[in-house]
């Protein structure tokens, strides 16, 4: 039986919105300090040897890190994790918890072992043109080697941050990202500047400051997962009811997630075959993208796995569609003017960010390029964040497995399409159109497994947001014509001129969107008008 489309946002979403807003803005200062780690390492390396070798090389743990970490092992956690608070009690729940850490501790130590002997063989499979030019492939090993325990310390992160999202707790988790940013930049820049005089290359200093900054990224949420409660007891019982039930849950998805490592492989692999420094422009043009899909996708998910795993544990379908629909509508509220004000302001942002040191005008236009074709599929990016978390709420997994593979066959066919015509372009295209189609796969899975969910409500909202992206964007042309040699002037006249162009862009669209009446929109001008005349 279909239930009616809902004619107002669901009851949890100003309790979403809120904790998402905190998470929002721990992720804000991630990502801020991200892109200063990113200027860093173009101002000292440019795009080319150094940075290509280090991008290779951090994206093998990083591959094992989205399987075991951030995607599978959270996700599937934080669903039964939430289960036992609600109905074993505390002394089963801190059980479950300490039993949880130690196997993942020395499961994920063991593959951090495996990981670095293997070191060569796995770059000459995700890189083997590295091997044409005199010592990259060499180095990219080293890097490697030295960042391949990063892996343990972020997967324990994850089980963590699971935890105390689960006991209502989300701005620190989001913020130990942050201290990853800082121990990478701090730590890796007194490195880099050390090595070389000892012989060591200056980026070798890099890779042991992302090893830093992971270990920070841990240590800095112990304090407040002690504070709601836990207390270590060292258990290892791999045949645990509730951890053998985390296994069952994170072995789809975990299916479905090496379904991205295969595009990355792919991607890298083409990245790698195309002029020297793609790998560099991709990688740079995605951290940007990465910004709101973080600030928003991510946050958004984070806020909203517990309530959707709460309402699961009580059977309350009638409330789970309402807050997933309410969900979706926020996230496409933020990524689709983010999407266009990505689009029309590539050449600008990466001018201000990364144009300074080894980092030419040529390679400005380059990673623009990329970061326009990645923008096209941010907003599938950042709906699939909140969409799989519904998936583990029903227990019906192995769909964002099939969606995941379906990724695989588009990102592969649009690239064989596209690469010769677009070159390092046609990679971030076709992660876009891999998104794309898995997003509306999933849409159409979940229409059907929760029997309709509210489609016309969800259409209207949309409808509004781009009629208000439509203004805004109306707005950035006309003003950006006005301001257009500020933006190639100066960096305080670029940093100045782009300041009001978002200013005014931000401005435009939520003016639009509260004279449309979008309800999740209004419902937050709301709060926010009643809070301020309390005050």
């Amino acid at each position: 039986m279909t239930i009616e489309p809902a004619a107002q946002p669901a009851e949890s979403t100003g309790k979403i919105a809120r904790s998402a807003g905190a998470v929002s803005v721990a992720m804000m200062c991630s990502r801020v300090l991200g892109l200063i780690r990113e200027q860093v390492f173009a101002g000292l390396f440019g795009a080319g040897f150094a940075i290509d070798a280090f991008v290779v090389a951090f994206r093998i743990p990083n591959l094992l890190r989205d399987l075991f970490a951030e995607g599978a092992l959270s996700a599937a956690f934080v669903t039964v994790f939430t289960d036992y608070s609600t109905n074993r009690g505390a002394e089963a729940t801190w059980r479950l918890a300490s039993n949880v850490l130690v196997f993942f501790t020395l499961l994920i130590s063991a593959l951090t072992l495996a990981g670095i002997y293997w070191a060569e063989p796995v770059v000459n499979l995700l890189a083997p043109d590295f091997g044409l030019i005199a010592g990259k492939t060499e180095l990219t090993v080293q890097l490697t080697q030295i960042m391949m325990p990063f892996l343990l310390f972020v997967s324990l992160a994850a089980v963590v941050m699971g935890i105390l999202n689960t006991k209502g707790r989300f701005f620190v988790p989001a913020m130990s990202s942050t201290f990853f940013n800082l121990g990478s930049i701090v730590g890796g820049l007194f490195l880099a500047w050390l090595f070389p005089r000892f012989g060591q290359p200056a980026i070798a200093g890099m890779a042991w400051g992302t090893l830093i900054g992971g270990l920070l990224q841990l240590l800095m949420q112990v304090p407040t997962l002690f504070k709601v409660g836990f207390r270590f007891r060292f258990a290892c019982n791999p045949l645990d009811p509730g951890l053998r039930r985390i296994l069952l849950l994170m072995l789809p998805a975990t299916i479905g997630l090496s379904a991205t490592q295969i595009n990355i492989f792919v991607n890298t692999n083409f990245a790698a075959s195309c002029a020297e420094g793609s790998v560099s422009w991709l990688n740079y043009a995605f951290r940007l993208v990465q910004l709101p899909i973080g600030v928003f996708g991510v946050a958004l998910s984070i806020a909203v796995m517990p309530v959707l795993a709460k309402q699961a544990a009580q059977k309350d379908l009638a409330s789970l569609k309402q807050t997933f629909t309410s969900s979706l509508v926020l996230v496409f509220a933020l990524a689709v003017p983010a999407t266009a004000g990505l689009v029309l302001l590539a050449q600008p942002i990466i001018r201000l960010i990364f144009e300074h040191g080894a980092f030419t005008a040529a390679d400005t236009i380059q990673t623009a390029d990329a970061l326009t074709y990645y923008a096209i599929g941010l907003f599938a990016y950042s709906a699939i964040k909140v969409m799989v978390p519904v998936f583990y709420a029903i227990n019906t997994t192995r769909y964002p497995v099939i969606g995941s593979f379906l990724g695989v066959a588009a990102n592969i066919g649009t690239i064989v399409l596209v690469i010769d015509a677009l070159q390092h372009r046609g990679i971030a295209l076709s992660t876009s159109c891999a998104m794309i189609l898995n997003f509306l796969f999933l849409g159409v899975v979940l229409y059907r497994k929760l029997e309709g969910y509210p489609l016309g409500y969800l259409l209207r909202g949309v409808a509004k947001i781009v009629a208000a992206t439509g203004l805004m964007c109306a707005g950035i042309w006309g003003l950006g014509r006005l301001l257009a040699p500020w933006l190639q002037g100066a960096v305080p006249a670029q940093l100045g001129a782009l300041a009001v162009l978002i200013g005014v862009a931000v401005a435009i669209y939520a003016v639009s969107l509260q004279a449309l009446r979008l309800p999740e929109f209004t419902l937050l001008t709301g709060k926010l008008a009643q809070r301020l005349r309390r005050s």
